[in-house]
């Protein structure tokens, strides 16, 4: 059943080669959000931007850009991983609005208000006091509705996702984290916050990263799909994908750069310490993107249906983006 299916993870940030190409294909997964920048200014997206096209022009046979949501079913059709861009931060834009429709048009489909810091546009989840949505925020968001770019909230605190729903006139994502019930991270959700996004038309992105589940790396399998029903009875089947957050052979000097970014002299262990500052250890049911089919057979034997399976798969993505990646239509 997993291979007919169009599956999507909602956010990967892994270390690109030809290897992982091969393992995502491997794995049957048809697109992935890929993150292309944490802190990175302009220059450097554009500088990030460029790698990408070298690697679709030497990985063509593998890859291709996700342009619009067709070129998802166009992915699937021809055997390729489609490849769409993200941002984690706002940092891309810098201060100025008129970078939202600019990194639009470089593709750039998703991005992030903040990355667990207080930005411009609104409050991360790692600070003491949350604002909210910022003024500068309100008119972000409103231009992304615009140009067609996704607001996501994943490493947003409380109030600034709920009003940034509720500022949104387009559904808004969570691209990966878990609801707070499974397990009391930071970076995970609220009850209040998951039923908005739900009756918004939004979309949670279940990750996988194991400082987001219960028991850590050694969550097993049966319990993320234990949370994956539960939520499901709280939001909808409709509202639920996947989004793995899966940081394949990525150095320790990567994780220190979401971490600290510019912004810290002293080190920032995000949600690890000093005595486990390291990436964490993969979960043994989904070490790579080869093991996608698992979650599959995982969310069979937990009693959902073949076509709910499809949609947590990766449907409910492809429906949200065949509606959030469409310009709004220039009033007449």
């Amino acid at each position: 059943m997993h291979n007919e299916m169009i599956v999507i993870d909602g956010l990967q940030y892994s270390n690109w080669s030809r290897e992982i190409f091969e393992q995502l294909r491997e794995g049957g997964v048809t697109m992935v959000h890929a993150t292309i920048v944490y802190h990175e200014q302009i220059r450097e997206t554009l500088m990030r931007i460029a790698e990408w096209n070298r690697q679709f022009e030497q990985h063509g046979d593998l890859i291709m850009p996700v342009r619009g949501a067709d070129d998802i079913r166009r992915a699937k059709a021809e055997g390729k991983v489609g490849i769409m861009f993200g941002a984690q931060n706002c940092s891309p834009i810098e201060d100025d609005i008129g970078m939202v429709e600019v990194m639009r048009n470089l593709n750039l489909m998703i991005m992030q208000l903040t990355y667990n810091n207080q930005s411009l546009l609104a409050c991360g989840c790692y600070e003491a006091e949350d604002s909210g949505v910022t003024r500068f925020g309100r008119q972000v968001i409103r231009e992304m509705n615009r140009v067609g770019m996704v607001v996501d909230m994943s490493h947003s605190a409380e109030r600034s996702t709920l009003e940034a729903i509720e500022i949104s006139e387009r559904p808004i994502v969570i691209s990966h984290a878990n609801p707070l019930s499974f397990h009391a991270a930071k970076r995970n959700k609220s009850d209040t916050v998951l039923k908005a996004l739900a009756e918004s038309g939004g979309l949670l992105g279940f990750s996988a990263y194991p400082f987001h589940l219960k028991n850590g790396p050694d969550c097993t399998l049966e319990d993320y799909c234990d949370m994956i029903a539960r939520t499901a009875d709280l939001m909808g089947v409709e509202r639920l994908g996947i989004g793995t957050d899966l940081c394949q052979n990525q150095p320790l000097s990567v994780l220190e750069w979401m971490r600290n970014g510019r912004w810290s002299k002293t080190m920032d262990y995000g949600e690890g310490s000093k005595s486990n500052a390291d990436w964490p250890r993969p979960l043994s049911w989904f070490r790579d993107s080869r093991d996608f089919p698992n979650l599959t057979q995982g969310l069979l034997a937990r009693g959902f249906g073949k076509e709910d399976v499809a949609k947590i798969m990766g449907l409910n993505w492809l429906n949200f983006l065949d509606e959030a990646l469409q310009p709004q239509a220039a009033a007449r």
